[in-house]
């Protein structure tokens, strides 16, 4: 998909939403006059400039990146994929920021500010969340708690600050589970339980290693707040031995999480004068310390490549977990290959390339789906014509791929 229709999302993103994303810049950092230039020479190349290679000598991933430009170089920003676009104009952010080269740059987070800032606004809706979990802790857990977790996780997506700065008023949310449960496009969240549940008994029965869990993050902020939520309850009640996040080696989307992102929110909840915030943020700080939490980065998650050509040593990695849960738009348009396949088209025959069964929780900002039912398309745009980009619907969907025997 490219975003050369004027009327798409992916054209309104590109010609609009980015430029305003690198301005931003400008206003939430102290920023050197090169740096600042640097930055401005991007917003001018958009939409029209053509593509180039990536100048950032030494860089861990400039050699990768270059090697994938060939069918694009000379093609402006419109007439490319939107997918590669877009982690293309990321790219170029830290390309600019100077990111991976020694000097002012070196490691500079252009996005801290949005992420502390979504953080420390989200600081009541993580009392809460806190406090409703506790109640369903209990060892081996319940498939109801974990269903109401995988739906909690799944609307933590909805807050994405590379689509809704943190301090915007128009951002999609729901008042309660029971009404979101009105805008599930499609919800496997049951088979996905029933699925875990098993495994573990299964485990227990043959005395084995235990479960792993692997997390493929998105953002920072309240959503990665619900993913530790999550992942305190498989690790606190039993269900998994070990979590594994996989997050991004540098920043990018405005709010997507890495490394020192997880730190910085375990931080932020053993800091709370919360209880029951201050006790979740010292169980993960245990389980990081046990090792039964770990953390990793892969530059293929910054990448334009779609799921099917995930490099072999991490496909083994992720083939060594009982379940991968994606989380949030791109990671599911990355599973899809950004393809516009009809939307009748089954999550689980797409996936037949994944190794290990997988689950999608993702609240819709793009104009990619599938695994609708005949008709529901046209019955949901009638209802709400912006449903494809606006974040107010969502899947949850689940796939055993023919391959595996799990």
């Amino acid at each position: 998909m490219t975003a050369l229709d004027p009327k798409s999302w992916a054209n309104a993103s590109i010609t609009h939403r980015w430029p305003e994303i690198a301005r931003r810049i400008f206003s939430e950092n102290k920023l050197t006059p090169a740096i600042m230039d640097r930055i401005e020479v991007l917003i001018a190349d958009i939409p029209n400039a053509p593509i180039r290679e990536i100048c950032d000598p030494g860089a861990p991933d400039e050699v990768v990146w270059n090697q994938s430009l060939p069918p694009y170089l000379g093609k402006n920003w419109l007439e490319v994929p939107w997918f590669f676009a877009e982690h293309y104009f990321y790219r170029r952010v830290i390309e600019a920021i100077g990111y991976f080269q020694p000097g002012d740059g070196c490691k500079l987070d252009p996005f801290l500010f949005q992420k502390q800032h979504g953080l420390e606004l989200s600081r009541a809706a993580i009392r809460d969340l806190a406090q409703r979990v506790a109640g369903w802790m209990h060892p081996g857990g319940d498939r109801e708690s974990l269903i109401r977790l995988l739906y909690l996780d799944l609307w933590g997506n909805q807050a994405d600050l590379s689509m809704w700065p943190a301090d915007g008023a128009s951002k999609p949310g729901h008042a309660d589970l029971d009404q979101a449960r009105e805008f599930l496009l499609a919800d496997q969240a049951a088979d996905v339980a029933d699925y875990l549940l098993q495994q573990q008994t299964t485990e227990i029965f043959e005395n084995l290693r235990g479960l792993r869990v692997d997390f493929v993050i998105d953002n920072a902020g309240f959503e990665l707040v619900s993913d530790l939520v999550l992942a305190d309850y498989l690790l606190s009640t039993g269900i998994a031995a070990q979590v594994r996040f996989h997050v991004k080696p540098h920043p990018t989307y405005v709010s997507d999480a890495m490394i020192k992102d997880v730190r910085a929110t375990l931080d932020f909840f053993r800091a709370d004068a919360d209880l029951q915030v201050n006790a979740l943020g010292s169980r993960l700080a245990g389980f990081w310390e046990q090792d039964q939490l770990q953390v990793r980065k892969n530059f293929f998650w910054t990448s334009p490549l779609p799921g099917w050509e995930m490099p072999i040593p991490l496909r083994e990695e992720l083939s060594a977990a009982d379940l991968v849960i994606s989380k949030g738009d791109a990671n599911y348009r990355r599973l899809l290959g950004d393809l516009n396949w009809p939307c009748f088209t089954l999550f689980s025959e797409i996936l037949d390339y994944f190794p290990i069964p997988a689950v999608a929780l993702r609240t819709v900002k793009a104009e990619i789906i599938c695994g609708l039912k005949p008709g529901q398309a046209e019955q949901v745009t009638a209802q709400d014509p912006g449903w494809m980009v606006n974040g107010r619907w969502g899947v949850v969907q689940f796939a055993r791929p023919l391959t595996t025997d799990r």
